[in-house]
């Protein structure tokens, strides 16, 4: 199961409609092996498409470099869908690198507004997961959204 912050569900969702018809993407870091998603990074679609995103690699490279640094890790891996529903597309299954993340689809298309939804995907294989929104998370964790 996915918990994660109304806040961070919030800049997702603004940045896929302020992005549409291309599809936006990003992560959201959160410190090593605690599956505690805390700084929302926006990242640039390289394919700049309607049914496609693909990190910008120079920007990648940037972003994880600062993660190893911080000791944090990609706890969710997030992209729009601008004309389907939130499922993972066949090249969405072939790009997920990172298995311990949660995969986030927004729907931007008004049919499947409101409906994120989040899966797990290691070896081609596709799991959804409950989301769980919350309005707090334990005293200690900061949001960070990185501009």
């Amino acid at each position: 199961m996915l918990t994660i912050h109304a806040k961070l569900v919030e800049a997702m969702i603004t940045q896929a409609l302020n992005d549409h018809p291309v599809e936006a993407c990003g992560i959201i870091a959160g410190p090593a092996g605690s599956n505690w998603p805390l700084r929302l990074i926006p990242m640039r679609n390289a394919a700049q498409s309607d049914n496609l995103f693909r990190f910008d690699p120079q920007q990648q490279l940037q972003v994880w470099k600062e993660m190893s640094a911080r000791c944090e890790e990609p706890v969710v891996i997030y992209h729009s869908h601008t004309s389907s529903q939130a499922y993972p597309r066949r090249s969405d299954v072939e790009l997920a690198t990172e298995p311990q993340a949660h995969y986030v689809i927004i729907p931007t298309q008004h049919l499947y507004q409101a409906e994120i939804r989040s899966f797990r995907i290691a070896d081609q294989m596709v799991i959804e997961e409950r989301v769980r929104i919350v309005q707090h998370y334990q005293p200690e964790l900061e949001l960070q959204m990185v501009a």
